[in-house]
């Protein structure tokens, strides 16, 4: 009795977390629900020090949070999936970190989240009520979360390390230009 309902919670947890996700990434992606699209969201990447094009960045990261929460609800290639997401938040943790940790001054809360989470989800597994399990978790073998993780997390800190950071008045020119030019100004 306990594993189902163990099961259940598993479920619950991917599909509101990687729901949250998808809508995040579809923000970058394709504008929706408020966002900027892989244009201003790549103004911004470039505004934040991000070695260009930041229209690709955006896309990245936009198929990182978008792909990888789809796959987590889904209970589909949870590890690899798991580990794009972690990738993902902890670059995107780390352009929050001047503003503390809490959500509500800009801080690195949310990223720092939905990365644990995913972490979890990539080491523990998706549970009984996933596509995984129906497969037989031939796309969930732990030595692909281990190893996913682990370019996952590399790669992030490489991104990271390049990262320039520009003069406070040079981030706020840019994105000023980046706001004018998406409203047409």
């Amino acid at each position: 009795m306990t594993d189902k309902w163990n099961d259940l919670g598993l479920l619950a947890l991917r599909l509101g977390v990687g729901g949250a996700l998808v809508a995040h990434g579809t923000q970058k992606l394709f504008g929706w629900f408020g966002g900027y699209g892989p244009e201003g969201t790549g103004q911004w990447m470039d505004s934040m020090g991000f070695a260009g094009p930041g229209k690709r960045n955006a896309i990245l990261a936009g198929l990182g949070e978008a792909g990888g929460g789809a796959l987590l609800a889904l209970g589909l290639a949870t590890g690899p999936a798991g580990a794009a997401v972690t990738g993902t938040m902890t670059v995107a943790g780390s352009t929050h970190v001047p503003n503390g940790f809490f959500n509500a001054g800009g801080g690195y809360e949310l990223p720092a989240t939905f990365g644990l989470v995913a972490t979890s989800l990539a080491l523990g597994g998706p549970g009984r009520f996933s596509v995984d399990h129906l497969l037989g978790h031939r796309l969930n073998r732990k030595w692909m979360a281990f190893t996913a993780l682990a370019a996952t997390i590399g790669s992030a800190a490489y991104l990271i390390s390049t990262r320039t950071q520009p003069e406070p008045e040079e981030q706020e020119v840019k994105a000023t230009e980046a706001a004018a030019e998406d409203s047409g100004e």
